[in-house]
C-alpha cells in the first residue's frame, strides 16, 4: 500500500472522529437527549426541570472530557463494579506498554527500516508502506541486534507491567468482595442433576439429601421451574409497570402520527406500586404457579459462606453426573432459562458450538478474501475490466486500497458478536455474566483468526489451508506476509478504532430511536425501556485484538505504534465516560476479564517472538535468532509463574477470607438479615416472589407475621439500595443541571 493511499485513510476516519465528538458535545447538551447520553435516573430527574434557552447549549466543549479525565479508579469501582475496572486496567496497560513500544521502536528501529538498503528515496509520499518495515532490511544486516534489543525491552517490560497489575488487581479485588454487602451467591449452591425419585418429588429430594449431609449447615433451598411463558409473562409486566410509574396521574397520551405504530390515543389510570396491586391486576395464580412442573436444578442456601463452598466442591455422588454442584450466581445474574437444560446435555452442545464456531470461522474466509482482493487493484481491474478507468483516478485508488477494505471487513464483522451470543446460550450458560464471558472469548477468537492470520495467509481457500498444513513453516510464512500486511492492519486500526469509538460515544440506534418518539411519535416524557449493561462482548476483543497487532507489528511495522496509542487514549476517556453516564451494572463476572486479557497478551508476545525468529532466519542473522529463543522460554515460564500464583485467586474465594467474613456477620448480628434476604433471593418469579416462597417452603411454618416483617425489610433493603444508586449517580456530576449548563 502506497503511504499516500493510507494518508488518506486517516484523514477521511480523523474527519469522522473529530466530527462525532464535536456533535456528541453538543447533543449531550439538549434536554431531549438525556435518556439517551446518561443514566435513566438522572435523565427523568432532570426532564422535569424547565431549562432556559441558552447559547452554550449549541456550542462544542471539552466537559465530557474533563469529567472522564478526573474519574478515579474507585468511582469506576463503585459505579461500574469489578468488571469495569479491569476493563479500564486493560487499558492503561495497553497505554502504558505502547508508550515504551513507541519510543524504542520509533526512534531506534524506524530508523534502521527506513535506511535498511542503499537505495534511493523518493518523494516520501509515493513511497509504499513497506518501505518502513523489517522487510527493507538486507540479509546478514548488523543493524538486525535493534530489532532483537527492542524485543527484550517490550517482552521484558510488559512481564513487570503484567505483574504489577496482576498484584493490583488481586487485591482491589479482594478489597471489593470482603468490602461489599453480603451477596447471596456466596451463600447459595446451584445443585444441578437432582435424581429422579417415583416416591417424593424433587424438592423432597434435595431437602432429605442436604438435611442429611450438611445437617448443622443446610437452611433452604428453592426449585428451578419449568414455567418459561409465565417468566416472559413477569418480564413483559415489569417493563409496563416500569413505563406506567414515569407518566404522571393526569397525563393523557398525545395524538401520534403513525396510530398503527404508537398507537391510538388513550387515557391510562396508573396502578399504584403496591405488590399486592400488581398482583392482583396480573391476575396470575400463585397456586398455579407453585404446581408448576419441577426441574432436576435447585439453589440450596447454606448458614455460612465456606460451607457453601464445602459443598460446591465436593464430590457428592459415585456417578459425576448426579448432583452436581457448583457456586450460585447473583439472583440478577441467573439466565433462568438455561437452567431448564438437562446436565447430561452440556457435554454435546458444547462439542455441537465447536463445530459451529469453527464452521461459521472458515464460512468467514470469503468475505475476508473479498476484502483483501480490494487491496491489489491489478487483480481487481483484471477481473472487472470496466473499472480500469475509474481506478485511474488517485483519490478513487487511494479510497479503494487505503479505506474501503477495512470498512467491508468490519461490516461483515458485525454479525460476529451476536453469533457467538447465540452459540454462547445454546452452550447452557447459567448466567448472563458467565454467556457474555463465554461470548468474549469466542469473538476474541474469531477477530484474531479473521483479522491477522486469514488476512495475512490470504489467497484462495485452498491456498490458505496448504500454507497452514506444515507447522513449521508458519513463522516463516508470517515473517514474509506480515510486512505486505501492515497497510492493512493500520487502516484497520484508524476505521475499527477511531471511527468506532465516537460512534459508541454518539449512540446512534438510541439517539434515533429517541428522535422518532419525540417528533414522530410525539411522546415528550420518553423514558427508557431499561439500562444498558456494558457490551464486553464486543468491547474487550477489540481492546487484546488492537494490543495483539501492536504486539506483533512493533518491531516489524513500527509505524502503526502512534496510532494505537491515539486509539487508546481516546479509549480511556470514551469509556470512562459511558461506564459513568451511560452503562449500568446490573451483574458482573468478579473481574473474570483479566485472566483472558493475560492469555492474550502471553499469547501474543510468544507469537511475536517465534515470527522474529522467522524473520532473523530469513535474514540470516543467527546471533539475533540466539537471543531470541532464552526469550521464548522466559516468557512461558514467567505465564507459568502467574498461572500458579495469581489465576485461582480469579477462580476461587480463600476459604480464609469467607471464614473471616462470616465471623464479621456473626459479630455484627446481621446473620438473621441475611437468612431473611436468602428466603426469597432466588425465588424464579420476581413480583411474586415472597407468596411463592411460603407456598413451596410451607413446610417451614412460616406465621404471617414472618412473612410479612420478610416483605417489610425486603422494601427497606430495595429502598436503601436505590438511594445508595441515587447518590451514587448524583456524586457523578457536579450538580443536576450539569450536562445542561456547561
Amino acid at each position: 500500500m502506497e503511504l499516500s493511499a493510507f494518508l488518506t485513510s486517516v484523514g477521511i476516519n480523523s474527519a469522522i472522529a473529530v466530527l462525532l465528538f464535536l456533535l456528541y458535545s453538543v447533543l449531550r447538551k439538549q434536554p431531549g437527549n438525556l435518556n439517551v447520553y446518561f443514566g435513566p435516573r438522572l435523565a427523568l430527574a432532570s426532564e422535569r426541570q424547565n431549562y432556559p434557552p441558552s447559547l452554550l447549549r449549541y456550542l462544542p466543549s471539552p466537559s465530557w472530557v474533563v469529567k472522564a479525565w478526573e474519574t478515579t479508579e474507585d468511582d469506576i469501582l463503585a459505579l461500574g463494579g469489578m468488571d469495569a475496572l479491569v476493563f479500564v486496567r486493560i487499558i492503561v496497560f495497553s497505554i502504558r506498554i505502547f508508550c515504551i513500544a513507541a519510543v524504542i521502536c520509533m526512534f531506534l528501529v524506524l530508523p534502521v527500516n527506513y535506511y535498511g538498503k542503499e537505495m534511493i528515496h523518493h518523494d516520501i509520499s509515493s513511497e509504499t508502506l513497506e518501505i518502513f518495515t523489517i522487510a527493507n532490511v538486507k540479509e546478514s544486516s548488523e543493524w538486525l541486534w535493534t530489532h532483537c534489543f527492542a524485543l527484550y525491552v517490550i517482552t521484558c517490560s510488559a512481564c513487570g507491567l503484567l505483574y504489577l497489575e496482576h498484584k493490583s488487581i488481586s487485591r482491589t479485588r479482594l478489597a471489593y468482595i470482603t468490602g461489599s454487602p453480603p451477596n447471596p451467591s456466596h451463600f447459595t449452591v446451584l445443585v444441578r442433576a437432582v435424581p429422579w425419585s417415583a416416591e417424593q418429588s424433587y424438592s423432597e429430594s434435595v431437602k432429605e439429601f442436604f438435611m442429611k449431609y450438611y445437617a448443622s449447615s443446610y437452611l433452604s433451598h428453592h426449585m428451578v421451574h419449568r414455567s418459561s411463558r409465565v417468566q416472559r409473562l413477569m418480564n413483559d409486566a415489569e417493563k409496563i409497570c416500569r413505563v406506567f410509574k414515569s407518566v404522571s396521574a393526569e397525563q393523557k397520551s398525545k395524538p401520534c402520527l403513525l396510530p398503527c405504530f404508537c398507537g391510538a390515543p388513550n387515557s391510562f389510570e396508573i396502578l399504584s406500586n403496591e405488590p399486592d396491586n400488581v398482583r392482583g391486576n396480573i391476575g396470575l395464580d400463585v397456586s398455579n404457579l407453585a404446581t408448576e412442573k419441577e426441574n432436576a436444578v435447585a439453589f440450596v442456601c447454606f448458614k455460612t459462606r465456606y460451607a457453601a463452598v464445602v459443598a460446591a466442591e465436593i464430590l457428592h455422588s459415585e456417578n459425576p453426573m448426579l448432583w452436581v454442584t457448583e457456586m450460585a450466581p447473583e439472583p440478577n445474574d441467573v439466565l433462568w432459562s438455561n437452567l431448564s437444560i438437562p446436565y447430561r446435555q452440556l457435554w454435546i452442545r458444547k462439542i455441537a458450538v465447536l463445530v459451529a464456531s469453527i464452521a461459521f470461522m472458515f464460512v468467514f474466509l470469503i468475505p475476508v478474501t473479498f476484502v483483501q482482493s480490494l487491496t491489489q487493484l491489478e487483480q481487481l481491474s483484471h477481473a472487472f475490466p470496466f473499472l480500469k478507468g475509474m481506478f485511474k483516478k488517485k483519490f478513487i485508488s487511494h479510497v479503494v486500497t487505503g479505506y474501503l477494505p477495512s470498512v467491508i471487513l468490519i461490516l461483515f464483522l458485525y454479525a460476529a458478536p451476536p453469533t457467538m451470543m447465540v452459540f454462547s446460550t445454546i452452550e447452557g450458560s447459567v448466567s448472563h455474566s458467565g454467556r457474555k464471558k463465554s461470548a468474549c472469548i469466542k469473538v476474541l477468537y474469531f477477530t484474531i483468526w479473521n483479522v491477522f492470520f486469514v488476512n495475512v495467509l490470504s489467497g484462495s481457500v485452498i491456498g490458505q489451508l496448504t500454507k497452514l498444513s506444515s507447522v513449521k513453516d508458519v513463522p516463516k510464512h508470517l515473517a514474509e506476509a506480515i510486512p505486505n500486511q501492515v497497510g492493512f492492519f493500520m487502516t484497520y486500526v484508524l476505521t475499527s478504532g477511531w471511527a468506532s469509538l465516537s460512534v459508541e460515544i454518539m449512540q446512534p440506534f438510541f439517539l434515533l430511536r429517541n428522535i422518532l418518539k419525540k417528533f414522530i411519535c410525539r411522546i415528550k416524557n420518553n423514558p427508557p425501556n431499561g439500562t444498558l449493561s456494558f457490551p464486553y462482548q464486543t468491547e474487550v476483543p477489540r481492546l487484546l485484538l488492537f494490543g495483539f497487532l501492536g504486539f506483533i507489528c512493533s518491531v516489524m511495522a513500527p509505524l502503526i505504534l502512534p496510532f494505537l496509542l491515539i486509539y487508546f487514549v481516546l479509549a480511556y476517556l470514551v469509556y470512562k465516560n459511558q461506564i459513568i453516564n451511560v452503562y449500568k451494572k446490573s451483574y458482573e463476572n468478579g473481574g473474570q476479564y483479566w485472566p483472558i486479557a493475560h492469555k492474550t497478551i502471553i499469547a501474543s508476545l510468544v507469537l511475536t517472538q517465534i515470527i522474529a525468529l522467522g524473520i532473523f532466519g530469513i535474514k540470516k542473522s543467527p546471533v539475533a535468532s540466539g537471543f531470541t529463543i532464552p526469550l521464548i522460554v522466559g516468557t512461558l515460564l514467567f505465564n507459568e509463574y502467574c498461572r500458579q500464583r495469581f489465576f485461582p485467586s480469579f477462580q476461587k474465594i480463600a476459604a480464609q477470607v469467607l471464614m473471616q467474613m462470616d465471623q464479621q456477620d456473626e459479630q455484627g448480628g446481621r446473620m438473621e438479615e441475611i437468612y431473611q434476604q436468602l428466603k426469597s433471593a432466588y425465588c424464579q418469579f420476581r413480583l411474586i416472589s415472597l407468596d411463592l416462597c411460603n407456598i413451596r417452603q410451607a413446610d417451614q411454618q412460616r406465621d404471617q407475621d414472618g412473612i410479612l416483617d420478610s416483605e417489610a425489610e425486603t422494601a427497606e433493603i430495595g429502598t436503601a439500595e436505590q438511594q445508595v444508586d441515587d447518590t451514587g449517580t448524583a456524586d457523578c456530576y457536579m450538580d443536576r443541571q450539569g450536562p445542561i449548563s456547561k
